[in-house]
Parts: structure tokens; C-alpha cells; sequence
């Protein structure tokens, strides 16, 4: 039987995820899910792929706002209120979209800014803001957050195991930083699930999951290796792009937990 084995929101995107029994689905993604990035002084985005020392920054929600550590000295600190904004809007970039950002705290900047090594700052994503998915994959004008592209992603365990027995060092599953985890599957069994309810919820699968560098930064290190890209392209390959997991879009509201099993309504063509 499919059902849902983990769940990870990422409220500041590139830091490390929560990892949550219950999740609340809004019309942007999991709640708190990638509504916080850095940027540069430019206003573009920032990541791992460009700033791995990212990775040693792990984030934990609060009842009033977030905490971000610093993984190598735990006493190293900030916290973030949810409330806390400056009254200043900025426009953030994020790949080729544009979007109006809320300035959170100078603290904060500072504070993430020493632990990067690099000039940035924390901004927000307010309600108002309607940052839509890419038209060629859009279904009714659906909006993200200041995720890549797409507001969740969806991987099987199954498809991580097959994965472990083929590469020369085991790869966590915080690599990949899926939304939704599934048990019960075979191996990369979500690439054909096309609509599905949980929780009485739909979802749609909208595309594969291109993969980049940032799969090979351990996220307890920040040191970056060739696996698991090494290893997926010998196997998930195509049109020089390598894939891992499924790009998905709640169609409604509501909320899911761990445990909840997974009607598949619909199949479609797998990639491979």
C-alpha cells in the first residue's frame, strides 16, 4: 500500500529542511515551505549550488517564528519572528522570475551573511505575492513560493534505495530535499503516478525533477563530491539532464500527515 512515510517544509530556501508528522497544504506549497531567501546585493536568489556553506545552516520552527543554527557551534544562533519585517520591498529574482520581497531584519542579514562569507540578505514573500509556475506545466494559474519552480516535490524511498545499491557511497535523503516521501512503491514508481489523493486532497504530477550540483553537497560538511550524480546518470539520463523524483501541485487546500495513504487515480507515461 502507498502511503506517506516523511514530510520536510524548507522555510528559508537552500538552509536545511524541518522534517514534520503533519503538514498544512496551501495554495502555494506546505505552509512556511521556502517563504524566506536569501539574496545578494542585486536581489538575486542565492543557493547552495553557488554557496555550499549554506548547507551547515539548519533551521527549526517555533511557535513565534524560526531559529536558524549553525551546525558546527550549536549556541551560534538567530531568531526570526514572524512578525519581524522591515517596511521595505525589494524585487528578488529567482531564475527568470521577478517578484516583490519584504526586507526581514539587518540582524538577520548580518548574522547570515558572516556565516556564508558572502554579502546578503533575508527576505520574505508576503500573501499578496502570486509568483506563477511555469505556463507550459501550469494547471489553473497555479503560484509557488520562492521554490525553483514548482511548489513540492514528491520521491519514493524505494526510488533511494535502488539508488544506495548502485552507488559507491549511501546518499541520504536530505540531498534530494523532497517535500513528500512515499512508502510501498517500487522503485521510481512515482514517475507514472500521475493523479493522486491523499487526505482527500488531488495532486498532480507536472514533471520530472531535473537534478544539479547541489544533490552532491553533504549537508552535514558543506563539502561538495561527484555522487549522486555520478551514479543517476548512468541511469536516469536524458536529453543531458538527470532526473530524481516528481515536481507535484496540490489541487486544494488542507493537510496531510505521515501515514496517510495514497490513491493513485490516474497513470501516465514514465520518463524512463
Amino acid at each position: 500500500m502507498l502511503q506517506v512515510s516523511q514530510l520536510f517544509i524548507y522555510p528559508i530556501k537552500s538552509l536545511g529542511g524541518i522534517q514534520v508528522s503533519s503538514a498544512i497544504v496551501t495554495d502555494r506549497g506546505f505552509k512556511y515551505d521556502r517563504r524566506w531567501m536569501l539574496v545578494d546585493d542585486n536581489g538575486r536568489f542565492l543557493t547552495q549550488r553557488e554557496h555550499p556553506l549554506m548547507a551547515l545552516l539548519s533551521v527549526s520552527l517555533l511557535d513565534t517564528g524560526l531559529r536558524i543554527t549553525y551546525q558546527p557551534n550549536p549556541a551560534d544562533s538567530i531568531s526570526i519572528y514572524f512578525d519581524e519585517k522591515i517596511n521595505e520591498q525589494i524585487s528578488a529574482q529567482v531564475w527568470d522570475d521577478t517578484v516583490p520581497a519584504t526586507l526581514v531584519s539587518q540582524q538577520a542579514s548580518d548574522w547570515l551573511s558572516q556565516k556564508i562569507n558572502c554579502s546578503c540578505r533575508l527576505v520574505y514573500m508576503q500573501e499578496h505575492t502570486q509568483r506563477l509556475i511555469d505556463p507550459q506545466y501550469n494547471i489553473g494559474q497555479r503560484i509557488t513560493s520562492f521554490a525553483d519552480g514548482y511548489p513540492m516535490l514528491l520521491i519514493s524511498q524505494a526510488s533511494l534505495d535502488d539508488l544506495n545499491r548502485k552507488c559507491s557511497e549511501p546518499i541520504p535523503m536530505n540531498r534530494f530535499r523532497p517535500n513528500i516521501v512515499i512508502s510501498g512503491a517500487q522503485p521510481f514508481e512515482e514517475d507514472s503516478m500521475k493523479e493522486f489523493v491523499i487526505n482527500q486532497i488531488h495532486w498532480q504530477a507536472v514533471k520530472p525533477c531535473a537534478r544539479c550540483v547541489m544533490t552532491t553537497i553533504n549537508q552535514q560538511t558543506a563539502h561538495k563530491g561527484k555522487e549522486p550524480l555520478k551514479t543517476l546518470a548512468t541511469y536516469r539520463s536524458k536529453n543531458n539532464k538527470i532526473y530524481f523524483g516528481e515536481n507535484i501541485i496540490a489541487m486544494a487546500t488542507g493537510s496531510i500527515q505521515v501515514g496517510n495513504s495514497i490513491t493513485v487515480l490516474q497513470h501516465k507515461q514514465p520518463l524512463f
